[in-house]
């Protein structure tokens, strides 16, 4: 990649251990789907290869989203904030399934007023078929 190329990277707030906060929304429902860490070479290789790839801080690698699961998520759009510090990925969930649980997003569980989560969307495939 040339310098002239790398320059939108370069306008990436990243933060202390070269990481941004991202979001995936699903471009057809808006859903918000999961939220994940990428560093450079990660938002560089999803704007390369059209599908999502994050950090992950718990294993200190590259993930691309589905790997194992085979619930890519295909890049449709790629935001920065006004802050150039968040990023937010509009995609295409293969699957329908964004969540490790088998839920088709990582936010299935609301708060309700007397003070307790309920889980309030279903699982769509047990995650001990899709991991295995």
């Amino acid at each position: 990649m040339s310098a002239a190329n790398a320059r939108w990277l370069n306008e990436v707030q990243w933060d202390e251990h070269g990481l941004v906060p991202v979001i995936a929304q699903e471009a057809g429902s808006g859903d918000v789907l999961m939220f994940a860490w990428m560093n450079r070479e990660a938002l560089q290789r999803t704007a390369e290869t059209g599908e999502a790839v994050y950090w992950s801080r718990s294993r200190r690698k590259l993930w691309h989203k589905g790997e194992e699961s085979g619930h890519v998520q295909k890049v449709v759009e790629i935001r920065v904030d006004c802050d150039n510090d968040v990023v937010l990925l509009k995609v295409e969930q293969q699957g329908g399934i964004a969540c490790h649980t088998g839920r088709h997003s990582c936010f299935f569980q609301k708060y309700l007023a007397e003070g307790r989560w309920e889980v309030v969307e279903p699982v769509v495939k047990d995650p001990q078929e899709i991991y295995k």
